[in-house]
């Protein structure tokens, strides 16, 4: 079962000219898929009415209402109970790129380089983050999985927001895990800058992951910036 959910529009979806999300549902049953389904589908609802003009209060009031709505689903039928998702969301406005995040799935912003925007709200992150752990053991690690933050298992959600100056030689990437559990930083990169085109990258970026093992559902936004 694919318990990830994806969504990206290049148009204009209210007061945002576009709209990107990646959100990897968690729980057993169809609790997972409902959760990202239900993330993805309130997000578009949410901001195509929005009448707020700042996009970080635009994307923080939708992924609020997809909080409430899971969390109250999981109160009223026991399968759904204890259900979440992760999301990470994007929008491009001029050559500002805006960001939300709850989770461990990721954006990350490659050139040269390619560097991690988010940070993740994981057990594995918290241990890096207080010097208990190396960035390479925490790939193998048996706890990589136990996320910190979640949309829809509590009545609050925190979420984080990131902005970004863009350039033209950019590229976007918003990802789950079931990419970044298999295939490190610096592969990705290779990936991204040995492909010829935005749609072979992703498919390779794909392809990787799943030669690998592809023990996880592997979602993929890959945005090319090619004028500001």
């Amino acid at each position: 079962m694919n318990q990830d959910s994806v969504f990206s529009s290049e148009v204009a979806i209210g007061n945002l000219p576009n709209l990107f999300i990646v959100a990897d549902g968690m729980g057993g049953h169809k609790a997972g898929d409902y959760a990202s389904k239900c993330t993805v589908d309130t997000m578009k609802e949410m901001v195509a009415r929005s009448l707020e003009k700042d996009p970080a209060i635009i994307l923080r009031e939708a992924i609020e209402e997809a909080n409430r709505r899971i969390h109250a689903k999981s109160g009223e039928d026991a399968e759904y109970e204890g259900m979440g998702t992760t999301v990470v969301a994007a929008t491009i406005l001029g050559n500002i790129l805006q960001i939300a995040n709850v989770g461990d799935s990721r954006l990350y912003i490659i050139n040269e380089e390619i560097t991690q925007v988010t940070k993740d709200h994981s057990l594995v992150e918290e241990m890096i983050r207080m010097g208990g752990l190396d960035r390479d053991a925490a790939r193998t690690h048996p706890d990589k999985n136990i996320i910190t933050r979640a949309v829809g298992v509590s009545e609050q959600v925190l979420v984080d927001f990131f902005t970004v100056e863009l350039t033209k030689q950019d590229t976007i990437l918003l990802c789950s895990d079931g990419l970044t559990n298999m295939l490190d930083d610096e592969e990705i990169l290779m990936i991204v800058r040995g492909q010829r085109d935005v749609v072979e990258k992703a498919q390779q970026l794909v392809h990787m992951a799943n030669e690998r093992g592809g023990r996880d559902n592997i979602s993929v936004v890959l945005l090319e910036v090619s004028e500001l």
